[in-house]
This record gives structure tokens, sequence and C-alpha cells, in this order.
């Protein structure tokens, strides 16, 4: 904490934040959880840090996350070789079993501890439970990689309901018994849909859509649904942004008022974007949005 800061000094920028504080009070807020932000351990605890403070001034938070960094190092550790096709991971049987021991099992559960260390109340879960993530086969070459079918949102609202912080790891099922490996943005778009959810944080590892990807000043704060369209029309958004904004779309489509593709590189970044009138990264909304 830095101390150069006096009482009367932080009193003022906790009345500041008032306004944002009613605003998202008892509204829910999903948090796509990734990247670097995973990876750098002091990045962790502050996001931790962070949900576990908008947990406690009432807003209901549902934290997904992913972990194609720890599945790639452990497939490695185990002697098998990642394949990725349009940047999609192929997964086989073995390699599903060995995201859902990552995902559900490794990642979810260090998770839940840490947001529990911290003073929240969290409860792990996979998109398996309850039949939360519902998918189908995505492409035959991707063998176990889902594409999303349906979000069962109840176990979900049951957990916020008793004071929960829902931690989700990515993973779909179907009838036939069959575990998918969910992209990380994919699963967040249809929670975040499905929970009809004031806002959608997409933590990445840029800035936000940059109009010149070499120039961070160049970063658009905000774009509609159609200036995403057009954007996409003139190269602005490209490569690796594409599918991003694309899940941005979806969750906007499917009622989410909201969606900010924000740089989790940066600490406290999601405090600056909910309780700060600066914000952070790019804010995707639905036409009719003021």
């Amino acid at each position: 904490m830095n101390n150069n800061f006096t009482n009367a000094e932080r009193a003022e920028v906790l009345v500041q934040a008032v306004p944002y504080i009613r605003r998202y009070y008892r509204k829910i807020v999903v948090i796509k959880y990734g990247g670097n932000a995973m990876i750098n351990e002091e990045l962790k605890h502050q996001v931790m840090e962070d949900i576990v403070l908008l947990s406690l001034i009432g807003i209901r938070v549902v934290l997904v996350h992913g972990g194609g960094p720890e599945i790639s190092s452990l497939m490695k550790r185990l002697g098998k070789e990642a394949v990725f096709i349009d940047g999609l991971r192929v997964t086989d049987r073995e390699t599903v079993d060995i995201a859902q021991m990552v995902l559900a099992g490794k990642i979810n559960k260090t998770l839940v501890n840490l947001l529990d260390h911290y003073g929240g109340n969290a409860i792990g879960l996979s998109g398996i439970d309850g039949h939360m993530i519902q998918a189908e086969f995505k492409d035959e070459r991707l063998g176990f990689v889902g594409n999303v079918t349906c979000v069962n949102a109840e176990p979900i609202l049951d957990m916020l309901d008793n004071g929960y912080i829902p931690v989700i790891a990515t993973l779909g099922c179907d009838d036939n018994g069959n575990t998918y490996n969910i992209n990380g943005d994919t699963a967040a778009a249809y929670i975040a849909g499905a929970l009809q959810a004031e806002r959608l944080l997409m933590m990445t590892d840029v800035p936000g859509v940059l109009r010149d990807k070499d120039d961070i000043s160049t970063l658009i704060p905000e774009m509609t649904v159609e200036e995403a369209k057009e954007l996409r029309e003139q190269g602005i958004i490209a490569g690796g942004m594409i599918p991003k904004v694309e899940c941005c779309v979806e969750a906007i489509n499917s009622g989410v008022k909201n969606v900010v593709i924000m740089d989790g590189r940066i600490p406290h970044s999601i405090l600056m974007e909910l309780l700060t009138e600066e914000g952070a990264g790019t804010m995707v909304k639905g036409k009719s949005e003021e």
C-alpha cells in the first residue's frame, strides 16, 4: 500500500467510488481470467484480492477461467505434443483428460483457495457440474473441442444467491458422457449471456483494440457492435483479436449490457474498470447503449 496518502485522501477515494458501487450493487459481473494475469503470481494475487473486494461490496462476481499454458506444460511433461489448428488445441481423449485434470483440478482449486485466503467465499465448478455447459463437437479435426449449445445458469445462480463466488473451469459435456475442452472466451460469453450479466470483463495480454497494433496511444476506448464489424472489414480488428471481438458480439447479442477487452497485465485493472471514471481497455456495447 502507498503510505504517502493521508487518511483524508484515502477517504476521498472511497467516496468517489460510491456511484460506481451503487451502479453494480447486486448486479452480475462475469470476469474471464487468463493470460499473463494468471501466470504472474503477483498479478494473480492482486486479481483475487480485487474480486474479493467486489464481492464484499455487493457485486455478484462470476470468475471464468481457462488454463491453456498449464495444459501445454503438463502435456510436455507427459511427452505429448500440443497441436493447434486455427488457434484451437487438437484434443484427443488423452488430451481432454489432461485438460480436465488441469482445469477442474489444479487451476480451479488453486483459485478457490486464493479467494478464500483473501476473505472471499468461493466454490469451484466446471461446465460439467449440473450439465452447466452443454456442447457438441466443433470440428472433427479438433477432436473433443466443444461448440457450446446451451448454458444452464441455475447452478451458478444458486451459488450467487447463497453468497458464493462461482469459479468456473471451461469444460463442457453432452448427453453421451463426452467431455469437451471449451475456448475460455467463448465459454465466458455464453455464461454471461445466460446470466444476463451487467458486464463481461475479458482479461487479455493486450491493452484492448488498437487502430495501430504497434501504438498503444491508438487504443479505441469504445465501439458498438456495428462499429466492430466495420473495423474488422477495414482490417483494424485482425488476427487473434477477431475471435475475442466475436465473443464480445455474441455476449451483447445474448443480453449482456457491455463487454470490455482489458489488459490483465495492469495491476488492479478490474477495479479501474468498474470503480473509476477512467476505465480500462476497449468497451464493446450494443447500439442502444448510451
